[in-house]
């Protein structure tokens, strides 16, 4: 008679994809979800840290970590907490104290966390089959993309926040664009799958990737942030030879060997949650070896005792800083190696190649 593992029990592996050498033993890995679950609420929100915000976008993050080791129950409460709490636009607020619904602590929608339901939820399905749940968030997905696209701009780019007021911002976020073109795609797949073809959509999609192509002045210029570097690459509107040149142009400004990326420069601080989806994007493009070195080269961020890891590391100080132990810096990490060991609903959702394109626009051809 075989014994139910208790959930997130630290002492049992639960996925051979999340053990990665130089990373993650199999008792690491299920310590840092056990970490991630420890933090989740009863009613499926998942903060950063108890006591600290939910902010949608890194709620979705760590509920794609937790699928990653087949706490598909947890993961489905994180989303389904997002259907309870939707608000009558589409959107979610931009954080919520402690995942507290009634506790809104900034009532400004941002588009970029709220088109990333789709990715969620896509990466749920794949990992579980579960067409009840498809069916279930399919309102809420289709809400999100469509309060998304209400502020899309003529050239193609989203605007990147709509404040409590109603009142839209026109600036785009290259970061925030580039996450919101793969979550256009996902929902895209998620259309196919029920068989309810979105042309608009794939319109969108397809401005969206051309602006962030060929149109940088469409963008306010963020170019000091790591981020702003590798988000094309990693939300798929770069691929091929074209992302690995960008990954190559910006590695020595961003990459400290041996200890990450650096969040911004010049400031002497690298960050976990960056260093892992900069190993994403690598892997992304083919790169597989140079993702396991940064993988490798931010353990020095990870807490034994909790299996979780620190926002970041000041080096000039010697210091962590700050002192946060955040799901979604473990949730980052636990996603890029499911990408590198193989775990097909990751590898699916950040590869790309299995996610529709949508339509380019007749404009710009390429040389």
């Amino acid at each position: 008679m075989t014994t139910a593992r208790p959930a997130g029990d630290p002492r049992i592996p639960r996925s051979e994809h999340l053990v990665l050498t130089g990373v993650l033993t199999a008792e690491e890995a299920a310590r840092t979800v056990a970490g991630i679950l420890a933090v989740q609420r009863e009613d499926g929100a998942i903060p950063w840290f108890r006591g600290h915000h939910l902010d949608p976008w890194d709620h979705v993050e760590a509920a794609m970590a937790l699928d990653t080791a087949g706490e598909h129950e947890a993961a489905e409460r994180a989303y389904l907490w997002l259907a309870r709490h939707q608000l009558p636009d589409g959107s979610w607020y931009a954080a919520y104290a402690d995942g507290d619904p009634d506790d809104v602590t900034d009532r400004g929608r941002e588009t970029n966390f709220v088109a990333y339901i789709a990715v969620g939820v896509w990466h749920h399905y794949l990992a579980t089959g579960d067409d009840t749940f498809l069916d279930r968030m399919w309102p809420p997905v289709c809400a999100a993309v469509e309060f998304v696209l209400e502020l899309q701009q003529p050239g193609g780019q989203i605007g990147w926040r709509r404040d409590d007021d109603g009142t839209p911002a026109t600036d785009a976020l290259l970061t925030g664009s580039s996450s919101v073109h793969h979550a256009l795609r996902c929902a895209l797949a998620i259309a196919e799958q029920r068989e309810e073809p979105q042309p608009g959509w794939e319109l969108a999609v397809g401005a969206l990737r051309h602006a962030i192509r060929r149109h940088p002045e469409r963008f306010l210029d963020k170019d000091r942030y790591s981020m702003d570097w590798y988000y094309p690459v990693l939300g798929g509107a770069l691929t091929g030879a074209e992302a690995r040149e960008r990954i190559d142009a910006g590695w020595e400004r961003f990459v400290v060997p041996g200890l990450g990326v650096r969040c911004v420069v010049p400031n002497p601080w690298v960050t976990g949650g960056e260093s892992a989806e900069l190993a994403l994007a690598l892997w992304a493009t083919g790169e597989s070896d140079r993702a396991l070195e940064v993988l490798q080269s931010i353990q020095h961020l990870r807490d034994a005792a909790s299996g979780l890891y620190w926002t970041g590391y000041v080096f000039d100080d010697d210091a962590i800083w700050p002192r946060e132990l955040t799901t979604w810096t473990a949730g980052s990490l636990l996603l890029a190696v499911a990408a590198l060991g193989g775990h097909e609903p990751t590898c699916a959702v950040f590869g790309g190649e299995q996610l529709p394109k949508g339509m380019d626009p007749a404009c710009c051809p390429d040389a």
